[in-house]
This record gives structure tokens, sequence and C-alpha cells, in this order.
């Protein structure tokens, strides 16, 4: 049977989120809260701030955040074309060294389209 990746990645996720919150750090603790926050509606819309969080991903290079992006864009309804827009621009500001993480992000978005 053929691994899940978005269940394997909010598995993992899950679990380690769970046991650095459990660890009662106030500084952790503050910097999860200020990225649920800061993705919240505000002068920019929801879709946008994602959007955004996933150019900046991408361009930095972190596949669990894009991974992350990827998948709240996909819960908000943020379409394939939207998406793949974004990471387009985050591929032209990234340069090609974005390239492998663009693939995955297609790959992974693939996955929640199947998951759906």
């Amino acid at each position: 049977m053929q691994n899940n990746p978005v269940e394997e990645f909010n598995a993992y996720r899950e679990k380690m989120n769970k046991k650095l919150l459990a660890d009662n750090n106030k500084l952790i603790k503050r910097i999860f809260n200020l990225d649920t926050n800061a993705y919240m509606e505000g002068a920019l819309d929801v879709k946008t701030k994602e959007l955004l969080g996933l150019v900046a991903s991408a361009v930095l290079r972190c596949d669990d955040c894009v991974k992350y992006h990827l998948e709240t864009s996909h819960k908000i309804g943020l379409s394939k074309e939207e998406v793949m827009e974004a990471l387009g621009i985050a591929t032209l500001v990234g340069g090609t060294i974005v390239v492998p993480h663009l693939r995955r992000a297609y790959e992974f978005w693939e996955a929640l389209e199947e998951n759906s």
C-alpha cells in the first residue's frame, strides 16, 4: 500500500507540535500564536496571505512550510491555477534553485486533490 503524503505530513506535524507545546516554552508558544494570528483576515484577505506565505516559503526553500501553505490554500478554496501562478512567481523571484521545491509542491498539490 502506498503512503499518503498528506496524511504522513499532518500526522508528523501534529505529533511534534504537541510535543513542542507540551514543554510550555513561552517563546515557542508566542511564535506559534503570532503565526496563527498573522494569517487571519485583516487588511489583506486570508487567500492573499496564504499565497504570500506560499511564495515566501518556496523562495526560502522550506518544503514543510510549502506543504502547510498548500494544504491551507486547498482548504480555503484557492484553485490550482492560482496556486501554480503564485509558485511561478516564487520560482521567478527565487531562481532555478527553487525548481526542485516547485516539483515537490506540484506533487503535494496533486495528493491534496486526490484526498478531496
